[in-house]
C-alpha cells in the first residue's frame, strides 16, 4: 500500500510544511513495514528532504501506527542539526486518516 500526505507542524521551533510519501507492506506476523521520502518547507521557502523507515501494527477500526526513524538533508543553518542525527518518531493514523507524529533526537 502507498500513501501520500500533506502535514503542517513545527521543528527546532521553525514552522513547516510537509508532503511525502510512504508505503508499507504487511510481514507474516501481521505487523507492518514502511519506508518513505519526503520534503520540508520553511514559511521562507527553505527546504530539506527526507527518508525513514519503521514498524508498525494496524488495527481493526483501521487505526495505525508506526514507530522509526527519519533522516534529514537540509541546508538552512536553522535546520542543519538535523543532518547530524536520526530522528526517532512515533507516528499515528487515525480512522479517518487525521495523523500526529513526534520526533526525538538520537545523537
Amino acid at each position: 500500500m502507498e500513501t501520500s500526505f500533506q502535514a503542517n507542524g513545527s521543528i527546532l521551533g521553525t514552522d513547516v510544511k510537509e508532503t511525502g510519501t510512504y508505503w508499507t507492506v504487511v510481514r507474516p506476523d501481521g505487523t507492518l513495514y514502511g519506508e518513505g521520502q519526503g520534503v520540508m518547507m520553511t514559511k521562507d521557502g527553505k527546504m530539506a528532504t527526507w527518508t525513514g523507515h519503521g514498524v508498525g501494527t494496524m488495527k481493526k477500526d483501521g487505526t495505525a501506527s508506526y514507530r522509526g526513524a527519519i533522516y534529514y538533508q537540509t541546508t538552512p543553518p536553522r535546520l542543519s542539526r538535523l543532518n547530524k542525527v536520526a530522528l526517532l518518531f512515533e507516528y499515528e493514523v487515525d480512522a479517518e486518516g487525521n495523523t500526529r507524529s513526534e520526533y526525538w533526537e538520537w545523537k
